[in-house]
């Protein structure tokens, strides 16, 4: 429906300094696999691929598989070997305002000591560590650590609870985590060691919990099995020999909701992961490591903290900044105080940040100096066209290209964005697939629509970085991502073309909602709510939101004797962040006498979004009993519920 006609041209200068320039294109769409090759020789490996791709058994991909390389040298020991160890790796700045800055030689010393403590702990090569810890370095050195011993590591959200983090360590079988006593949140600390405790009180599999001191408050301890992070490492020797891995060596498991409640581990591998997340970063953001401060505002917890905090940066010998809290303490300029202290010069930020720093005011910003940023990115989203020009000229002050980017935890890293260098940038459009990766937008039957069609977006060939299957079920990673179109990949996303054939995105069209740039599914939160002894049935869906793309809204049949009441609201609010995290509470929740279905069972969730966002009621032939959707329009203004 949105019709874009503003364009934007790349910089002159930076265009003739760009990492990659237009001929890119051109060389992909000629051999593309020749291209991927290239890209993998900006890696140093032990023994170089002879082997690009092997599609042999689809969807099943090997990438490089005869080469051997180790992911954690790739991002710290070589560039200490090419003499740049006194380049600092991390400016990492706590929230309570602490700081320190860590040199690539540094991060050599401390990722070595961690590898070296995992093994004292029999950790070794294929064993699981889980990671539940805050934006602190140590997140990044645990994740490097299990990288360069050849563990897998499952990073697990700061903000799950205790029933989300024991799903996720039983699923995998992790045989350590890897936690904190807290970190800071909203100027005081917040305990995270707690939720472990409960977490892995239930199995008798994890055999040690290592604890970073962060805030110093007091800790439950379990002798034998709880370990001080500074204890571990202090005693351990700064060298270790990383061992070179088979490109298809698994890297990581990340947790990412899926429609059946149960939440899907994607499995990720070495090589072809690291050359697409380090070709990636290096051409999106027109990388120059010697000159550029980099700023990822990700969490660690999320595949974009994976890509574009840890893998893609320090592969690309990157200076970055790390921050630990939120952009609101203490107090609402605090983004743009750290991009003045460190001379932040890429900002890479999601739309709900720059939608919320629009909310707050054009003046917070014209308050700092922020005429050290030249590149400017968005992730986890479709970005409106508004927050987009918001960003461009309050952030980026009319000068800075935006590079809206498309990608998923599935994809491992970016598939379609401009580039800076070369693309004319639309407000709102992540506008065409990287050299290399071949995206289109397809109709119900699979058929690639012309321009100004909209449909499904689809990748239609392997590309490194993808996942390689749903760990320990190769059937649903199967049916999740390959069975709706034959040969391709579906997204989950709806697409459209524009008239110049541009990609807009336009979100989820499944029962998975996008919260702040997170996926959270109906059904997780259907469930959490059913559990509550108030609740008898519950249907949930994502509605459109200003600040957060899309909010949850809760429709629930109450039991007997249960009334609707404001104090009910908040406590089934309370009982969904207590169970999910907060980031699943519901911003509205709806006491319904009846959920509208169809004959065969089905809750019509599409009737309830449009109920939700005030529209036009769409079809209800199919619904049994069609009268209740004026029950539940009737109840519309009694609403309940906040923000936070």
């Amino acid at each position: 429906m949105l019709k874009e006609e503003r364009k934007f041209a790349p910089p002159a200068e930076l265009s003739a300094h760009a990492n990659v320039k237009a001929d890119a294109y051109e060389r992909a769409r000629e051999d593309r696999l020749g291209f991927w090759a290239e890209q993998a020789r900006r890696l140093s490996w032990e023994t170089e691929p002879t082997e690009t791709l092997d599609w042999s058994n689809p969807p099943f991909a090997k990438w490089f598989a005869d080469g051997k390389l180790n992911v954690a040298y790739n991002c710290v020991d070589r560039h200490v070997e090419a003499g740049n160890g006194d380049r600092v790796a991390i400016h990492f700045e706590g929230e309570p305002g602490d700081s320190r800055s860590i040199t690539y030689a540094q991060l050599k010393d401390e990722v070595s000591r961690a590898a070296n403590g995992l093994i004292e702990l029999g950790v070794g090569k294929g064993d699981r560590v889980a990671v539940y810890l805050p934006m602190i370095p140590e997140a990044v050195i645990a994740m490097l650590a299990c990288a360069r011993i050849g563990a897998m590591h499952s990073v697990v959200f700061g903000g799950f609870s205790a029933d989300a983090i024991a799903a996720r360590i039983a699923d995998a079988d992790a045989k350590v985590v890897i936690t904190a006593d807290g970190g800071y949140r909203r100027g005081k600390p917040s305990a995270l060691k707690p939720a472990v405790d409960a977490a892995v009180s239930r199995f008798d599999t994890v055999e040690h919990v290592v604890v970073v001191r962060r805030t110093g408050e007091d800790t439950a301890w379990t002798e034998g099995r709880d370990v001080w992070w500074h204890e571990l490492t202090e005693r351990q020797s700064a060298e270790h020999t990383p061992e070179a891995f088979e490109a298809e060596q698994p890297l990581f498991i990340l947790y990412t909701s899926g429609t059946t409640g149960k939440p899907k581990g994607i499995l990720h591998t070495s090589g072809g992961y690291l050359t697409q997340a380090s070709f990636t970063h290096h051409a999106v953001f027109d990388l120059k490591p010697e000159t550029d401060v980099y700023w990822c505002t990700a969490d660690i917890g999320w595949v974009t903290g994976h890509s574009y905090i840890v893998y893609g940066p320090l592969s690309n010998g990157a200076t970055q900044v790390m921050y630990e809290g939120t952009p609101d303490t203490p107090h609402q300029g605090r983004f743009w105080e750290i991009v003045q202290k460190y001379g932040v010069t890429i900002l890479y930020a999601a739309p709900t940040a720059i939608r919320t720093f629009m909310k707050w005011g054009d003046d917070i910003p014209a308050k700092f100096d922020l005429s050290s940023l030249r590149v400017l990115g968005s992730v986890g989203e479709p970005i409106n066209p508004e927050a987009w020009m918001w960003y461009r000229k309050n952030i980026g002050h009319d000068k800075a290209p935006i590079v809206d980017t498309w990608w998923q935890t599935e994809t491992g890293s970016m598939m379609i964005s401009p580039l800076p260098g070369v693309t004319a940038t639309k407000p709102g459009s992540a506008q065409t697939p990287l050299p290399g990766i071949s995206a289109t937008v397809v109709d119900d039957e699979g058929n690639e629509v012309g321009n100004g069609g909209g449909g499904y977006l689809v990748l239609t060939e392997p590309w490194p970085s993808m996942l390689r299957t749903i760990w320990g079920d190769d059937q649903r990673f199967i049916d999740t991502y390959w069975s709706r179109f034959e040969g391709k990949y579906f997204a989950g996303d709806g697409a459209k073309k524009d008239e110049d054939g541009d990609i807009w995105l336009l979100g989820r069209v499944d029962d998975v909602m996008l919260v702040s740039g997170h996926n959270i599914s109906t059904t997780e939160v259907e469930s959490a709510l059913v559990s509550h002894p108030a609740v008898a049935e519950a249907a949930v869906v994502g509605a459109a939101d200003q600040t957060t793309g899309q909010a949850i809204v809760a429709f629930v049949i109450l039991r007997g004797s249960a009334t609707e009441s404001e104090d009910l609201v908040a406590e089934l609010r309370n009982h969904v962040g207590a169970t999910l995290g907060p980031i699943a509470k519901p911003k509205r929740i709806m006491a319904v006498a009846e959920l509208p279905k169809t004959r065969s069972g089905k809750i019509m969730r599409r009737l309830l979004r449009d109920v939700a966002e005030n529209r036009e009621l769409g079809d209800v032939t199919t619904l049994t009993d069609s009268s209740v959707m004026d029950l539940i329009q009737s109840k519309l203004p009694a609403s309940g519920g906040s923000d936070d």
